[in-house]
């Protein structure tokens, strides 16, 4: 049986959903609207894409466990535990962590852990899964 391999690493700032943070724009060519992501999401995906680049542990092209503790800075807009795992599944995607957030087949222990007004974040452990 092939050892288990595992990651752990921090998303740095306050994490936040894409679904709750999306908006309307009309395409000027055609008039269509379109939904785009918030700013504050394109900008708290960028950091997170930033900070990942320098990632060298393992990269996952199997099924996988994650488990991710979100800290917010404080409790205003609090965001539901659903959209911010999607987010973070989507970020780990885009950075080449996960090859496909389709790999992600159990997430026991997730959760908002609560506030931490200096260092909001969300901490993630992703490690292969042999289920049954």
């Amino acid at each position: 049986m092939t050892p288990l391999t595992k990651a752990e690493l921090s998303l740095p700032g306050r994490p936040i959903t894409k679904k709750n943070s999306q908006r309307i724009v009309y395409n000027r060519g055609s008039g269509k609207p379109m939904v785009i992501q918030s700013e504050p999401y394109r900008l708290y995906a960028d950091e997170c894409l930033w900070r990942l680049k320098g990632y060298r542990g393992p990269t996952f092209a199997e099924p996988v466990k994650l488990t991710a503790r979100y800290y917010m800075p404080n409790r205003r807009s609090w965001p539901d535990l659903m959209g911010l795992l999607q987010a973070t599944c989507d970020i780990l995607e885009a950075a080449g962590v996960l090859e496909d957030d389709a790999l992600v087949k159990r997430l026991d222990g997730s959760e908002i852990a609560g506030v931490d007004r200096d260092q909001p974040r969300a901490d993630v452990v992703i490690a292969t899964w042999r289920g049954a």
